[in-house]
């Protein structure tokens, strides 16, 4: 499906993207070199959208659909702790999550599709996306018009998963990861002393009642065929041993499988706050810091990303998944709201986790995970 030297032009990029790493809107040489290569190939560029990301589009000259495959660019705050050759120049910073391998796989495949590009119809477009770690990267590049003009019709998308066989390609149709809700809880009562608590309002008695109450959010209200949890991440509040404290910080997060799922947290958060603020005579400051949808595959798309999975022979280790693989989240979901699409997953192996100073991406899994993007292509934008 591809030739060695194909690969070793994807390893060696990957290796590149691996020891300069950039994090969320900053990821400027990342981009760079995406841009050149992707012009090498033949593509129409643009650059600049929502800061640092490309969009690459082929345009057969033909009627057909309009697809849109995706990766992402940027790494993490993390400190590597690998010794390999191909190791972060930059301390402090690596590529925790794959995306550097996310970002070869797209133009590995960009490069035989292009070679391809008499037996297509349509419009390709290939979408490299920032700011995946925390920045709602997505979000940025829709509302810049990546999907439009022309308007694409499905989406494509892939993470590997460290712990699944090398090489192993799954999907799971509708609810696939979670969906990922932050908030910054400011309680506000009434500063006093530890002696006389009935003249003060104790910011961090209603912080815990808070807290408590929280809880049943997920045990009264979300139903136990649906998943979700909600996380106290930190709380601060006081500093000396005779003071009641009138002020106290909650970070929260939400994670959730659907709608109705984070209906039943997120969407009953700030009624649980105000009430119990309310009944101890307290008042709060509610910001939401980030809000990252669940990312639902479309069943059509899912079943077809199997299917030619399969017809192409991309890999002997195929699966459709009927429980999600993570509650991690992941902002392609923002796409997937908009648009038809699969996000597939492609085994990592024996790896340590993502999110990891030990983590690496495999180089074995490129001609997989490109194969699968080369073979959608092939089939969705097929030439009559």
């Amino acid at each position: 499906m591809f030739t060695d030297s194909q690969l070793e032009t994807a390893r060696s990029l990957r290796h590149h993207f691996h020891q300069h790493p950039e994090l969320k809107f900053e990821e400027t040489q990342t981009a760079k070199v995406v841009a050149e290569r992707l012009r090498e190939l033949g593509y129409q560029v643009t650059e600049g959208i929502a800061e640092t990301g490309v969009l690459a589009e082929l345009d057969t000259g033909r009627p057909g659909p309009v697809i849109a495959f995706r990766a992402d660019m940027d790494a993490l705050p993390i400190d590597e702790a690998n010794t390999f050759s191909h190791c972060s120049t930059k301390r402090g910073l690596m590529h925790a999550c794959g995306h550097d391998g996310h970002t070869a796989t797209l133009l590995l495949a960009a490069e035989a599709i292009m070679e391809q590009r008499g037996t297509l119809s349509g419009h390709l477009k290939l979408i490299f996306q920032p700011a995946e770690e925390g920045g709602n990267g997505a979000a940025r590049m829709i509302e810049e018009g990546v999907l439009d003009n022309p308007k694409v019709s499905a989406i494509f998308g892939y993470h590997n998963r460290p712990n699944f066989p090398v090489g192993q390609v799954f999907v799971k149709p509708g609810p696939a990861m979670g969906g990922n809700d932050t908030f910054r809880v400011t309680v506000e009562g009434k500063t006093g002393h530890a002696a006389m608590p009935h003249l003060a309002v104790d910011a961090i008695y209603v912080g815990t009642s808070i807290i408590q109450q929280l809880q049943g959010l997920v045990a009264r209200h979300k139903s136990p065929l649906e998943a979700g949890v909600i996380t106290i991440a930190a709380f601060h509040a006081g500093d000396a041993a005779n003071i009641i404290p009138g002020e106290a910080e909650i970070l929260i997060n939400i994670r959730s499988d659907r709608t109705s799922s984070r209906d039943a947290l997120a969407g009953k958060l700030e009624q649980v706050i105000s009430g119990v603020c309310s009944a101890h005579g307290a008042s709060y400051r509610m910001v939401h810091e980030l809000e990252i949808p669940p990312l639902l595959n479309d069943a059509e798309c899912s079943d077809k990303v199997l299917e030619i999975v399969r017809h192409h022979q991309v890999s002997d280790d195929i699966k459709k998944l009927d429980y999600m693989p993570t509650m991690g989240a992941e902002d392609f979901a923002f796409y997937l709201k908009e648009i038809p699409g699969c996000f597939f997953f492609v085994g990592n192996g024996d790896s340590a986790y993502l999110h990891n100073e030990h983590y690496d991406f495999n180089d074995d899994i490129l001609p997989i995970a490109g194969g699968v993007f080369l073979s959608l292509a092939k089939d969705l934008l097929a030439r009559d």
